[in-house]
């Protein structure tokens, strides 16, 4: 059965945000939000200092949280392995934004629904690769179906050591790295900077609804110091190796986006769904047959 996968060599990307871009003009995405984007980490001082990427983006988990939390099932797992989204269902509760461990997801601020990379799923099922691979000048990303082995992504899988984002949230991702710094693609390790080194883009428009309404200074997590971070795993080798790693270009995360509205939407729905539940139950007992 065919399953869509992506591999990333950090060693071969340049940073140039092509992809950033080619995904933008792909699906009209708007300025502040992104499908795709790139992550920038610096280690070193100068002249023995070096700059590191990693590329970001929804991970099409086997097991996708954003895909069990969705009420209205706008985000579904497709046979191929693609995780996509029907913006007609979708009611923008952000459920999808608070679930996923990937700061994947963001809410349109035009139509006011969840989107994401979706594998360029219309570019895939006429047999196009996505357009980000397309446009990568070093050939970083590749894609394909990884169950079959003619293809590069599975000789790529098979042959060199790849990581995943985040294994122990238990979401199976399906964007393999290759060549990943440790501070790059270990969340807890490098130090941010944001919002002095952020997107100029991100922080003029913020992707909420109400924009007004949020401080952008506490829409971001705070800064950190290596001391203060909670390792996921007890590696203090490489914490010491890359204690001099900084988080210096990324987008702000979703922290917290759910609000009043979610809130009160949850607690209609629990009294939509018990005096419903209510009727069903007591209604045969009442009408006489």
């Amino acid at each position: 059965m065919t399953k869509y996968a992506f591999v990333i060599d950090q060693r071969k990307c340049i940073g140039c945000h092509a992809c950033t871009v080619a995904c933008k003009a792909e699906h009209d995405v708007p300025i502040g939000v992104y499908r795709t984007w790139v992550k920038y980490i610096e280690k070193g001082e100068f002249p023995n200092s070096r700059r590191y990427f990693l590329v970001n983006r929804c991970n099409h988990c086997d097991d996708a949280p954003c895909v069990a939390i969705c009420p209205t099932k706008a985000l579904y797992k497709r046979s191929d392995g693609i995780v996509d989204f029907d913006a007609n269902r979708c009611i923008g509760c952000k459920s999808c934004m608070q679930a996923c461990p990937y700061d994947a997801l963001y809410i349109d601020p035009y139509s006011h629904t969840a989107a994401k990379c979706n594998y360029c799923a219309h570019r895939t099922e006429v047999g196009m690769e996505p357009a980000c691979v397309v446009v990568c000048p070093v050939h970083a990303i590749v894609a394909g179906d990884m169950h079959d082995p003619h293809t590069e992504i599975a000789r790529i899988i098979a042959r060199e050591p790849v990581r995943v984002r985040k294994p122990e949230q238990g979401t199976k991702p399906n964007v393999y790295y290759v060549g990943a710094e440790e501070a790059a693609i270990n969340p807890e390790v490098a130090v941010e900077e944001l919002p002095h080194m952020t997107m100029w883009s991100t922080l003029l428009k913020p992707h909420y609804e109400d924009e007004s309404a949020i401080d952008m200074g506490k829409s971001l997590r705070p800064l950190q110091t290596i001391n203060s971070l909670k390792p996921y795993r007890p590696v203090e080798a490489v914490r010491r190796e890359a204690a001099d790693a900084h988080v210096v270009y990324d987008t702000p995360k979703n922290t917290a986006p759910w609000g009043w509205k979610v809130s009160a939407y949850l607690a209609t729905k629990s009294l939509g769904a018990g005096a419903g539940s209510f009727t069903h139950l007591t209604l045969p007992t009442i009408l006489p047959l």
